[in-house]
């Protein structure tokens, strides 16, 4: 099974290599001005080792911080690898109201490290190409938590605005793997 995932993993990457200056699924153009120029830093991510982690915990379309003083509903997520190769959420698919916060319980039931960022979708997109450029990439961003295999992290996160938002697992190939959620904000 891990060679499996290794093997989808190697695939992704080497696609994503090979794809990167060319349109990418979801999105209509790519400027190639952009394209080949260096790339810009993600947000709340160590550019370098040894380069300090930066944050930006400024309120973004699809929330900002929770505040751990007020009370906040419980979602539980689970991370995890299928036998087929796919990797997932469960559940894929979370509701929430405009200006609820809510403490997302990250499990990692897979055998692997996963992600859990939550963003927009164009949010992720340009993350995942700055990841895969950058694997061993440190975040330290407060809609963001990698967890390791067998452990479990939390997040706190206040939604202010509505819309759909995506949760993803950032690590190249986790994504292209199916592992994407929505989070519906009413």
């Amino acid at each position: 099974m891990i060679l499996k995932i290794l093997a989808l993993v190697a695939v992704a990457g080497t696609v994503a290599a090979c794809t990167s200056q060319s349109v990418l699924p979801g999105t209509t153009s790519l400027d190639p001005a952009t394209a080949l120029s260096p790339p810009t830093p993600a947000a709340g991510h160590q550019d370098k080792p040894g380069a300090p982690p930066h944050s930006h915990d400024a309120q973004q379309a699809y929330g900002e911080p929770g505040d751990p003083n007020k009370p906040a509903r419980l979602v539980t997520i689970t991370m995890s690898e299928t036998n087929d190769g796919r990797m997932i959420f469960s559940p894929s698919n979370v509701q929430a109201r405009a200006g609820e916060q809510v403490r997302f319980k990250i499990r990692n039931a897979g055998e692997i490290d996963h992600e859990f960022v939550l963003a927009t979708a164009e949010a992720n997109q340009k993350h995942s190409l700055e990841m895969q450029k950058n694997p061993d990439m440190e975040h330290d961003d407060p809609n963001a938590i990698r967890v390791a295999s067998g452990q479990t992290g939390e997040m706190l996160w206040k939604f202010t605005n509505t819309g759909g938002f995506e949760f993803a697992c950032l690590i190249p190939g986790h994504r292209e793997a199916g592992m994407i959620g929505l989070a519906a904000v009413n």
